[in-house]
């Protein structure tokens, strides 16, 4: 029998003072150097 599990999201990073750490996310001024994610298929059955 194969046991799966479920990907658990740790604790958001926090900085030294408590406030969080911003690194992960795109700042709204930011944003326009990111191009938008492509539209993806889904296969049949998906």
């Amino acid at each position: 029998m194969k046991i799966y599990q479920g990907i658990k999201p740790g604790p958001k990073p926090k900085k030294e003072d408590g406030s969080l750490d911003k690194r992960r996310r795109v700042t709204p001024e930011k944003k326009d150097d990111y191009p938008p994610l492509k539209r993806h298929k889904h296969k049949p059955g998906d």
